[in-house]
């Protein structure tokens, strides 16, 4: 019950924020144009400052274990391109097939990973070390998925070719690299520095969120409802249950497999959305799939939680 509870304060606030930007938007406060002008704040200054700040004072060197890591690595590069081919092997309308794939893969580890494993565990370096080892391939995959799966370019090389410079220009990849440097050569950041670069990460969430509620569109969301749903389930519920047998057969216990769950089982990031529209993807399914996936998972987080313990894997 005490786990149920801990992921409803976690999601439930993150559902109110994204309905009080629906209604800011109803109400006429939010505008078009300013919506318009956030997604490019997150993108581009946000969302990266936020990364840079979570892995670059992340004590990786001292609980390095390269076997998790690897699983990490492995399993994220396995997750994103068996859902890709999958995605556009049955999907029948290709437009949606970037937007589906990112969110039914890429969750939430960087915001909901820390604050779960604290609290279960009140150590969070390993959930630390797994941001690093899959934040990066969620982005990386991400980019090259959505470029691919984009309706502004046509031609298989231009796609390759954009692929390629939107990985080496990408803002949230080059925060990201740029943040494992001071990582892992512990390279301090000075204090006024980190007070300007916390300040800055802080909006990164709340605004993101914000938006995705101003963006909801009911009429479009409920014509793709059905996708919304299935991705939902994916992300929450088939992702982790395809991998879970492997994950305990190769030994991983208490802390590192509930890392190993945040990174297989949270919810959609909301970065989904702002990448989706930004690159020219189905970002209407993607927010659908951030809203329902955010509001089921206390529950199957809670389910997965309440599965593990009874069987004494953590």
């Amino acid at each position: 019950m005490s786990d149920f509870i801990f992921s409803l304060t976690i999601t439930i606030p993150i559902f109110l924020i994204i309905f009080f930007g629906w209604f800011l938007k109803k109400a006429g406060i939010f505008s078009t144009e300013f919506t318009k002008s956030a997604d490019k704040y997150i993108f581009k200054a946000a969302l990266p400052l936020l990364l840079f700040k979570d892995i670059a004072t992340a004590n990786i060197q001292d609980v390095f274990r390269l076997k998790f890591v690897l699983y990490c690595l492995i399993s994220t590069t396995i997750m994103f391109l068996g859902v890709w081919f999958f995605t556009s092997l049955f999907m029948k309308d290709k437009s949606m097939v970037g937007a589906f794939t990112q969110a039914s893969t890429r969750g939430s580890a960087a915001v909901l990973g820390i604050a779960f494993v604290e609290n279960i565990y009140g150590n969070t370096e390993l959930a630390a070390l797994m941001i690093m080892a899959a934040v990066p391939l969620y982005n990386i995959y991400s980019v090259i998925i959505l470029t691919f799966c984009s309706n502004t370019c046509d031609n298989t090389i231009s796609r390759i070719r954009e692929a390629f410079i939107n990985v080496l220009i990408n803002p949230i990849i080059i925060s990201i690299f740029i943040g494992s440097i001071f990582a892992i050569l512990k390279i301090p950041i000075p204090t006024i520095p980190m007070k300007f670069i916390s300040c800055i990460a802080d909006t990164a969430t709340p605004i993101a969120l914000m938006v995705i509620g101003a963006g909801f569109e009911g009429k479009q969301a409920i014509a793709k409802i059905k996708p919304a749903l299935t991705a939902t389930f994916i992300k929450l519920i088939g992702i982790p249950a395809l991998f879970f047998p492997f994950t305990l057969a190769l030994g991983f216990r208490d802390c590192e497999l509930v890392s190993i769950l945040v990174m297989l089982g949270s919810p959609t990031a909301v970065t989904c959305y702002i990448m989706a529209k930004n690159m020219g993807n189905d970002y209407i399914l993607t927010s659908n799939i951030v809203v329902l996936a955010t509001l089921f998972s206390s529950l199957s987080l809670t389910l997965w939680i309440f599965l593990l313990k009874s069987n004494g894997f953590i």
